[in-house]
Protein backbone atom coordinates (compact mmCIF):
# COMPACT_ATOMS: atom_id res chain seq x y z
CA UNK A 1 0.00 0.00 0.00
CA UNK A 2 1.22 3.82 -0.70
CA UNK A 3 2.67 5.96 1.13
CA UNK A 4 -0.16 8.43 2.22
CA UNK A 5 0.18 11.60 0.57
CA UNK A 6 0.57 14.61 2.60
CA UNK A 7 0.06 18.02 1.25
CA UNK A 8 2.91 20.45 2.13
CA UNK A 9 2.36 23.08 4.52
CA UNK A 10 3.46 27.03 3.70
CA UNK A 11 6.62 26.31 6.04
CA UNK A 12 7.48 23.19 4.83
CA UNK A 13 6.93 24.20 0.94
CA UNK A 14 9.61 27.39 1.67
CA UNK A 15 12.03 25.02 3.60
CA UNK A 16 11.76 23.00 -0.07
CA UNK A 17 12.77 25.85 -1.88
CA UNK A 18 16.36 24.77 -2.14
CA UNK A 19 17.80 21.67 -4.32
CA UNK A 20 19.93 20.21 -1.34
CA UNK A 21 16.55 19.75 0.70
CA UNK A 22 15.00 17.79 -1.62
CA UNK A 23 18.41 15.43 -1.96
CA UNK A 24 18.48 15.37 1.59
CA UNK A 25 15.06 14.39 2.06
CA UNK A 26 14.36 11.75 -0.36
CA UNK A 27 18.89 10.52 0.82
CA UNK A 28 17.18 10.22 3.95
CA UNK A 29 15.26 7.18 3.18
CA UNK A 30 12.69 4.77 4.89
CA UNK A 31 15.25 3.81 7.80
CA UNK A 32 16.90 7.68 8.48
CA UNK A 33 20.30 9.20 8.37
CA UNK A 34 22.88 10.81 10.14
CA UNK A 35 24.25 14.00 9.07
CA UNK A 36 27.39 12.10 8.50
CA UNK A 37 25.86 9.59 6.28
CA UNK A 38 24.07 12.15 4.41
CA UNK A 39 27.64 13.82 3.87
CA UNK A 40 29.29 10.34 2.18
CA UNK A 41 26.04 9.89 0.12
CA UNK A 42 25.61 13.80 -1.24
CA UNK A 43 29.26 14.28 -1.79
CA UNK A 44 29.10 17.62 0.07
CA UNK A 45 30.32 19.06 3.80
CA UNK A 46 28.94 17.94 7.17
CA UNK A 47 28.40 21.94 8.07
CA UNK A 48 25.67 22.38 4.67
CA UNK A 49 24.53 19.09 5.41
CA UNK A 50 23.84 20.16 9.02
CA UNK A 51 22.60 23.36 8.06
CA UNK A 52 19.89 22.05 5.85
CA UNK A 53 19.02 19.24 7.77
CA UNK A 54 18.48 22.00 10.77
CA UNK A 55 15.95 23.67 8.29
CA UNK A 56 14.37 20.88 7.31
CA UNK A 57 13.95 19.73 11.48
CA UNK A 58 12.37 23.10 11.77
CA UNK A 59 9.70 22.39 9.45
CA UNK A 60 8.56 19.40 10.02
CA UNK A 61 9.62 17.52 7.03
CA UNK A 62 12.41 15.50 9.43
CA UNK A 63 12.43 14.28 13.01
CA UNK A 64 15.05 13.09 15.45
CA UNK A 65 14.90 9.29 15.18
CA UNK A 66 17.34 6.80 17.12
CA UNK A 67 21.02 6.79 18.28
CA UNK A 68 23.84 5.30 17.92
CA UNK A 69 27.38 5.09 19.52
CA UNK A 70 30.28 5.51 17.45
CA UNK A 71 33.87 6.08 18.57
CA UNK A 72 32.94 7.65 22.25
CA UNK A 73 30.59 9.44 20.44
CA UNK A 74 26.38 9.92 19.78
CA UNK A 75 24.99 9.79 16.63
CA UNK A 76 21.68 10.99 15.84
CA UNK A 77 19.82 9.65 12.63
CA UNK A 78 16.93 12.02 10.77
CA UNK A 79 13.54 10.67 9.65
CA UNK A 80 11.01 12.00 7.28
CA UNK A 81 7.86 12.50 8.94
CA UNK A 82 6.07 11.77 5.48
CA UNK A 83 6.78 9.34 3.44
CA UNK A 84 5.30 11.30 0.50
CA UNK A 85 4.32 14.96 0.03
CA UNK A 86 2.30 16.93 -2.50
CA UNK A 87 3.93 20.54 -3.44
CA UNK A 88 0.42 22.86 -3.31
CA UNK A 89 -0.40 25.56 -1.71
CA UNK A 90 1.00 29.08 -2.52
CA UNK A 91 1.58 29.83 -5.83
CA UNK A 92 4.69 31.36 -5.26
CA UNK A 93 5.70 28.69 -2.65
CA UNK A 94 4.35 25.85 -4.36
CA UNK A 95 6.11 26.71 -7.58
CA UNK A 96 10.07 27.62 -6.13
CA UNK A 97 10.06 24.23 -4.15
CA UNK A 98 8.80 22.61 -7.47
CA UNK A 99 11.71 24.14 -9.12
CA UNK A 100 14.10 23.37 -6.57
CA UNK A 101 13.19 19.88 -6.89
CA UNK A 102 12.82 20.12 -10.78
CA UNK A 103 16.86 21.42 -10.36
CA UNK A 104 17.49 18.34 -7.93
CA UNK A 105 16.34 15.81 -10.00
CA UNK A 106 17.97 17.46 -13.37
CA UNK A 107 21.76 17.17 -11.69
CA UNK A 108 20.65 13.45 -10.87
CA UNK A 109 19.41 12.90 -14.43
CA UNK A 110 22.45 14.61 -16.35
CA UNK A 111 24.89 12.48 -14.18
CA UNK A 112 23.35 9.26 -14.74
CA UNK A 113 24.44 6.68 -17.34
CA UNK A 114 22.23 6.40 -19.86
CA UNK A 115 18.70 7.53 -18.37
CA UNK A 116 15.59 7.06 -19.63
CA UNK A 117 13.83 10.63 -20.00
CA UNK A 118 10.73 10.41 -22.07
CA UNK A 119 8.41 13.10 -22.38
CA UNK A 120 5.13 13.48 -24.13
CA UNK A 121 2.28 15.38 -25.10
CA UNK A 122 -0.91 13.86 -25.27
CA UNK A 123 -4.52 15.23 -25.09
CA UNK A 124 -6.65 13.98 -22.88
CA UNK A 125 -10.18 14.73 -20.90
CA UNK A 126 -9.76 15.56 -17.29
CA UNK A 127 -10.93 11.86 -16.04
CA UNK A 128 -8.35 10.60 -18.55
CA UNK A 129 -5.76 12.44 -16.67
CA UNK A 130 -6.80 11.57 -13.24
CA UNK A 131 -7.26 7.87 -14.11
CA UNK A 132 -3.22 7.77 -15.76
CA UNK A 133 -1.73 9.98 -12.74
CA UNK A 134 -3.72 7.02 -10.49
CA UNK A 135 -2.16 4.72 -12.31
CA UNK A 136 1.37 5.37 -12.57
CA UNK A 137 1.37 6.51 -8.69
CA UNK A 138 0.01 2.74 -8.57
CA UNK A 139 2.86 1.36 -10.49
CA UNK A 140 5.22 3.50 -8.73
CA UNK A 141 4.61 2.96 -5.46
CA UNK A 142 3.80 -0.88 -5.49
CA UNK A 143 7.26 -2.03 -6.41
CA UNK A 144 8.96 -3.82 -3.94
CA UNK A 145 12.49 -2.11 -2.79
CA UNK A 146 15.16 -4.25 -3.59
CA UNK A 147 17.98 -4.39 -0.87
CA UNK A 148 20.33 -2.14 0.27
CA UNK A 149 23.50 -3.79 -2.08
CA UNK A 150 21.30 -3.09 -4.93
CA UNK A 151 21.68 -0.03 -7.29
CA UNK A 152 19.60 2.74 -6.76
CA UNK A 153 17.80 4.57 -9.36
CA UNK A 154 15.18 7.51 -9.86
CA UNK A 155 11.93 7.74 -10.75
CA UNK A 156 9.93 10.65 -11.80
CA UNK A 157 6.00 10.66 -12.83
CA UNK A 158 3.96 13.12 -13.63
CA UNK A 159 0.57 14.37 -15.51
CA UNK A 160 0.50 17.91 -15.77
CA UNK A 161 -1.87 20.69 -17.28
CA UNK A 162 0.03 22.24 -20.02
Amino acid sequence: MPDPVETATSAQLRALDHPMRHRIWREVGADGATVSQLTHRLATNKGNVAHHVKVLVAADLLAPGRTRTVRGGTEQYYVRTAGRLRLSGEAGEARDATRAMLASISEEVQAATDPLLNHRTLRLTRPQAEALARHLDRVVHELEPAGDRETSYGVLVSVYRR
